[in-house]
């Protein structure tokens, strides 16, 4: 009875559980956020033109940070930098747009210059964040993840083509390769249930790697190159400060952090039936500051909340830190694993392109979700209509700004998220709020 005694539940936040468990509901956390996590540094290391050697490095990276992010987000350094929440921490879609423009106009280390800024940028929003979140409600965030959705669009479609620049583009055999990947992503996710749901993304690229394997569409060289075990080495990018990119960046990390208030609250209301905290909320984005900091020095792109994570947490029940302590520390292990990462590399786009289309369509709906949280009134639907409009409008018209200075461009027109925020930001600020109640009063 005395050794039964002495495991926690998986269902409490603290304690020990049994570790037969603790394993696979920890591996179960992995196969949710590992392709996702990987996923925009192929994409980026791709539009950097980054040789087999630097791209496994970065993959690398992405994996070690995010299993450094995620332990300190659930043990808290000093009792204060970090949530001391059940989340899950990880390379984050959110960032893509806008890495896409800065990888081709300039390069990594300009990347992760502007990521090292937005990282103190998201400490201070920490800090302040009673004061600063009355600037972004539902409305704002929404339109922000609706837009940065509708923007990876062209992203995942060209990714099923065969990428941009890849010889046979357009093919019948990638479009055959990502259809049959996206296949089996929508059969898991609307007829599986438990882990097969969960891991819909993970199976369907493996169905669509096995696919395109019978193509001859897979190159293992990489592989081979690379060795059994590697720390990341420290600044192997560079840091380059890039005032546009900078911009871009730290309004990013800025919305990002107020985002991951929406996360935290997930967390704590689907797994411990509460709010979470002040000192969590502040404590989680300061920490998530802190970690994207060190992330810039070790090559590791910016790190977000992981929300399929958060919906694990939620739907499980399943609380307990060392488990998803568990989930990092095998993350850890992949990242200090090139063989591993270089694996990964060899992903052909196509199958990169059928799976990541429903996360992108995933994101854009999760922005609509966010907006009608709020009456759509002829005010709401204003700003939200204005500022998409503009956003998407100036990046698709590449030749609008062509009498601007470059780094107008690069900041305005590269990607739609820096138009798109400070147009709602600046409308829904102007904007009289009596004109929700003519409009209530009219209908």
């Amino acid at each position: 009875m005395n050794a039964k005694k002495q495991y926690a539940s998986v269902f409490e936040l603290n304690g020990m559980p049994k570790l037969s468990q603790a394993f696979p509901l920890a591996l179960q956390h992995v196969v949710a956020m590992i392709v996702g996590c990987v996923t925009p540094a192929i994409v980026i290391s791709g539009v950097a033109g980054l040789n087999g050697t630097d791209k496994v490095i970065l993959v690398q990276a992405a994996l070690f940070i995010a299993a450094i992010s995620t332990l300190i987000q659930l043990f808290p350094l000093g009792g204060k930098l970090g949530s001391g929440l059940p989340v899950i921490m990880g390379v984050s879609f959110a960032y893509l747009p806008s890495m896409q423009a800065i990888a081709g106009s300039y390069d990594i280390g300009t990347i992760l210059g502007a990521q090292l800024i937005g990282g103190f940028a998201a400490i201070f929003v920490g800090l302040f964040i009673k004061k600063l979140r009355i600037l972004f409600p539902p409305l704002i965030t929404g339109t922000v993840v609706f837009t940065i959705g509708l923007s990876l669009y062209p992203t995942a479609v060209k990714y099923m083509a065969g990428g941009a620049s890849s010889p046979d583009y357009g093919s019948w055999q990638n479009w055959l390769v990502a259809g049959i990947t996206l296949a089996v992503v929508i059969a898991l996710n609307h007829f599986a249930t438990g882990f097969l749901k969960l891991s819909s993304i993970l199976i369907g690229m493996i169905v669509g790697y096995l696919v395109s394997a019978c193509f001859g569409m897979i190159n293992f060289s990489a592989v081979s190159e690379a060795g059994l075990f590697q720390i990341p080495s420290p600044l192997h990018f560079g840091l380059k400060f890039e005032p546009s990119a900078i911009i871009t960046i730290v309004l990013l990390f800025v919305i990002n952090s107020v985002q991951a208030i929406g996360d935290f609250s997930a967390t704590t209301g689907g797994g411990l039936d509460r709010e979470p905290t002040d000192k969590e909320l502040s404590g989680g984005i300061v920490a998530y500051g802190c970690a994207n900091i060190f992330g810039a020095l070790f090559g590791g792109l910016p790190t977000a909340t992981f929300s399929q994570n958060v919906g694990i947490v939620a739907s499980t029940k399943v609380v307990n830190r060392i488990v998803l302590g568990l989930a990092a520390v095998i993350i850890l292990f992949a990242g200090l694993m090139p063989k591993f990462s270089a694996l990964l590399t060899t992903i052909p786009q196509c199958v990169l392109g059928g799976a990541t289309i429903s996360v992108f369509a995933t994101i854009a709906m999760t922005g609509i979700k966010l907006v009608v949280q709020q009456p759509l009134t002829y005010r709401n639907t204003s700003i939200v209509g204005l500022s998409v409009a503009l956003g998407m409008g100036i990046t698709q018209c590449s030749d609008s700004l062509a009498h601007f200075p470059a780094w107008v461009t690069t900041v305005f027109g590269k990607s739609p998220v820096v138009v798109t925020t400070i147009m709602a930001i600046l409308l829904n600020t102007i904007l009289p709020k009596e004109q929700i109640t003519k409009t209530k009063k009219s209908q």
